[in-house]
């Protein structure tokens, strides 16, 4: 019986022109640091070395600070509607260069084409024209209350979604009539300096975005610096709480959102087929890098056996390999120091006694692939169950009646996300009333709309990104006399 394969279906790499080596984005310009320093940054999916890029020391910092807070005079002067002209005009140029963003996302990051395509750009844009439409409806926005800029804003983003978390901290930041500096994660700097050159095109301000690359001790730098009033990060909960310490005395507005652990909840009154779709979205969506995945699978007792036969079918299905192709589910995971952890708590929980599923699945000979993986026996206390593994690794526990699948759900340090899946809609308002995370879908998961506030409790952080909370976040709201 003759088998269907797919054809290689890889995109090009034409349409992306990678520099040798970067510079700062610093007062409208591309600079060189003033230590010399340099990194590499490679290619996940191949461990090809794509540029080198600038390390960011106090010199660095300091002029970038201090080139936001001469722009900030003149850009929070600067009426609502002329901001929203600049923010429009960067969401249309997003659109214009959506398939090169789409591809150096790609590249630099290991996540699937598809999802770089059809997912990150589509909303980065979208988030963007969003807050374009507030930024002349700033005296609408809080009702009796005055929103006013803060000053110059500190913003720290992930690897996992490097566009997108750009997006969610720059377009409010700039709506509200704030000026940033911006830090992307050391392994994915490229799509934040193909930005620089978006906002060079839109003719932005100088000095209104600055964009500056380096690890840890950048990062750590710009956070202290004593001319940042605002400080935004995403990463993950131990650094959050260094930059808690740090801002602590300070006047600094803050807000983290961190790591999570999410349980998606599956009823046994729920559409199974569509529900298999939906845990392979929530868990396996970029390759498991995302602070919201569905990573704790909780299923009614007398589903568990069809339900779980069922993912493990689905799991065969799914491609995984080279990033660049459209073909894939399962691109790269991001750095080498990131497969070594998977692999390591991937071991820990065999060691402890859950039963490992991994299907049949032929890894590439470059770069860094883990296949999609299925823990069943797991317990409450396994540390699989409780620690933010962030890759492909779903572990699927049991529960018999709501009260016990709450308790088991919240029974974690994070609160970032949930997902329920039920026909019945008491129900699933029944379960969001009880359960501790920012957001609770409802047959679905992994689902996010500029509109729509994200952010989570406990040690998944506070504040919240997106929608007029996002808003809120990078403005300070005085009572109208």
């Amino acid at each position: 019986m003759a088998k269907w394969e797919y054809a290689p279906a890889p995109e090009s790499t034409d349409i992306v022109d990678i520099k040798d080596t970067y510079g700062l984005f610093i007062d409208g310009r591309f600079v060189e640091p003033a230590s010399g320093e340099y990194f590499k940054t490679i290619n996940p999916g191949t461990e090809e070395v794509l540029a080198a890029i600038p390390v960011a020391g106090q010199e660095d910092i300091d002029r970038a600070v201090d080139a936001a807070r001469t722009a900030f005079e003149k850009w929070s002067a600067l009426p609502g509607s002329q901001r929203a002209k600049y923010i429009f005009r960067i969401a249309r140029m997003v659109q214009e260069r959506a398939r090169e963003l789409a591809v150096l996302e790609s590249m630099n990051g290991g996540k699937p084409i598809k999802e770089s395509r059809d997912v990150d750009v589509p909303l980065v844009a979208a988030h963007f024209f969003y807050y374009a439409g507030w930024a002349d409806k700033l005296a609408y926005a809080f009702p009796g209350r005055r929103a006013e800029p803060i000053g110059v804003c500190a913003q720290i983003i992930p690897w996992n979604f490097p566009l997108l978390m750009l997006a969610w901290k720059i377009a409010p930041a700039l709506a509200g009539g704030n000026t940033v500096v911006l830090k992307p994660a050391e392994t994915t700097p490229l799509t934040a300096l193909l930005f620089a050159e978006i906002c060079e095109q839109a003719e932005l301000p100088e000095g209104v975005v600055n964009i500056v690359t380096g690890a840890g001790a950048t990062g750590q730098t710009l956070v202290r610096h004593p001319d940042v009033d605002k400080v935004a990060f995403t990463g993950s909960t131990e650094v959050g709480k260094e930059i808690q310490r740090a801002v602590a005395g300070t006047n600094k507005k803050l807000t983290l959102e961190l790591g999570g652990k999410a349980a998606n909840i599956i009823f046994d009154d729920a559409p199974l087929d569509q529900a298999v779709e939906g845990i392979v979205n929530g868990i396996f969506f970029n390759q498991g890098h995302v602070c919201c995945a569905g990573s704790r699978l909780l299923v009614q007792e007398t589903i568990a056996e069809r339900l779980i036969a069922k993912l493990k079918r689905r799991l065969g299905t799914l491609r995984l390999g080279d990033p660049l192709d459209k073909n894939t589910d399962i691109g790269a995971i991001n750095s080498r120091d990131q497969l070594e952890r998977i692999r390591s708590l991937v071991g820990i929980g065999v060691e402890e006694g859950a039963e490992l599923y991994q299907p049949a699945c032929e890894i590439p000979d470059r770069g860094f692939f883990y296949p999609p993986t299925v823990f069943t026996g797991v317990s409450q206390s396994h540390r699989i169950a409780q620690e933010e593994i962030f890759g492909p690794v779903l572990s699927v526990m049991t529960f018999r009646t709501p009260a016990e699948a709450v308790t088991k759900a919240n029974n974690t340090p994070f609160g970032l996300s949930a997902g329920v899946w039920t026909e019945k809609g008491s129900r699933i308002l029944w379960m969001a009333d009880r359960l501790q995370a920012g957001v609770v879908w409802a047959n679905t998961f992994n689902r996010f709309d500029p509109t729509s506030p994200f952010g989570g409790y406990k040690e998944s952080g506070f504040g919240r990104e997106g929608g007029r909370h996002g808003l809120e976040a990078y403005v300070r709201l005085a009572e109208v006399r």
